[in-house]
């Protein structure tokens, strides 16, 4: 059974307990003149509760050990509180039941504490008791420990086998929940497929056959179509990069955007915002070989969102600097960008709000970290994602 700190701590106090008792019980029962506790009933009691502390790493040895010298201590007359010591033999046998599965222990350690009460009681009692009242003491004595001592066993068995089951249901529920995700993925990717794809793909081909009827037309019409074009490209390839995600089991195994082509994606994001009239210097100073599937495809959509928010909130005057780099065993990004919001301190309303929250939770899924704020005049956005190896990719 694996036992949390807390169970351990709580365990370990337990098991010291008789060392502070002990001494307590014996000099409790210490009186002036002939009611004194001897000096060898004090050394065999802080040996026995000693070997008591050390039962938790091993249990039969000091079940053994501590029988044996009840022996002597059932013998040696004692006073008061202090007649209680010996017993911890029976304590010592309940923890040896408890903790053992295997039947062969159980009799050994509880034959020798059945010895060692037999021995140390009888002639305890005068001759007018009876003679079956030893008998009796080793049956209460070790009968009780023995009950005691199952009784705990099962309890703890019956735990362990309760823990086992509720894992196996647990299991089992993942399972079903795995396989509805899997059947609820495979129909959205047909969905996917059927109608948006199909529409995709009909609108790169409407516009490819535009191109060609208005091929006279002014040079500004082809540049538009040819954005369009474009954009709808793109578009419908990642459909179908998302198309093959949804239908693999093993998502993470999944090339969703290929490590050499992620360069070239992010680099058409940021021609995208030069077209839209906005100075942008981007600077990769880094591969990203070292990131896996879900962190190339989290750190494309990290960079084509930012940059979409340049292009709805950003002030044209300023610079846009994008920069990828390797950092702390990872893959740092940063988007710097002059916003009109930040230049009046609008704090409250900063810009592209659901695209920031978008941006976190998906980097967090990827275990990286993002911030976004204003700085000055300027709206910066810093990320961070980590490699396969926990290395910075050069």
């Amino acid at each position: 059974m694996i036992e949390t700190p807390d169970r351990q701590r709580v365990a370990a106090i337990v098991r010291g307990l008789p060392v502070l008792l002990v001494p307590l019980l014996l000099a409790a029962s210490t009186f002036p003149g002939q009611y004194r506790v001897p000096g060898v009933y004090w050394l065999l009691a802080m040996a026995a509760s000693v070997l008591f502390v050390l039962g938790a790493r091993w249990p039969l040895t000091a079940s053994l050990l501590i029988s044996a010298l009840a022996i002597p201590m059932f013998r040696i007359p004692a006073w008061g509180l202090s007649g209680l010591v010996p017993f911890l033999g029976a304590v010592a046998l309940v923890d040896v039941i408890r903790r053992s599965h295997r039947n062969s222990i159980v009799v050994l350690a509880t034959a020798a504490w059945a010895i060692a009460v037999l021995l140390g009681r009888s002639g305890y009692h005068d001759q007018t008791v009876s003679r079956a009242t030893p008998v009796l003491e080793v049956c209460a004595y070790v009968g009780l420990a023995v009950l005691l001592g199952l009784y705990l066993r099962g309890q703890r068995e019956l735990a362990v086998s309760l823990r086992l089951r509720a894992a196996d249901a647990e299991n089992r529920r993942a399972e079903a929940e795995q396989r509805t995700r899997l059947v609820e993925r495979g129909a959205l990717a047909r969905e996917l497929h059927d109608l948006v794809a199909h529409h995709m793909a009909s609108i790169v081909l409407r516009i490819g056959v535009a191109r060609h009827v208005v091929a006279d037309a002014d040079p500004r019409v082809h540049a538009v179509l040819d954005d369009v074009h474009g954009t709808a490209s793109d578009a419908l390839t990642d459909i179908r990069r998302l198309l093959t995600a949804l239908r693999d089991p093993a998502l993470g195994e999944v090339a969703l955007v290929d490590s050499a082509a992620l360069r070239t994606e992010i680099e058409a994001a940021a021609d995208r915002v030069r077209a839209a009239g906005f100075p942008v210097d981007a600077e990769i100073r880094t591969g990203t070989d070292g990131l896996d599937a879900i962190g190339r495809l989290t750190l494309l959509r990290l960079v084509q969102e930012s940059l979409t928010n340049v292009m709805k909130h950003a002030d044209r005057a300023v610079p846009v600097r994008l920069t990828i780099d390797a950092a702390d065993a990872g893959i740092s990004v940063r988007v710097r960008s002059g916003t009109v919001a930040a230049r009046r301190g609008d704090a409250a309303n900063p810009p592209g709000a659901h695209g920031i929250i978008g941006m976190r939770e998906r980097v967090e899924l990827a275990g990286g970290q993002v911030t976004a704020g204003s700085s000055g005049s300027e709206w910066i956005v810093q990320a961070w994602l980590p490699t396969m190896t926990g290395e910075g990719v050069a």
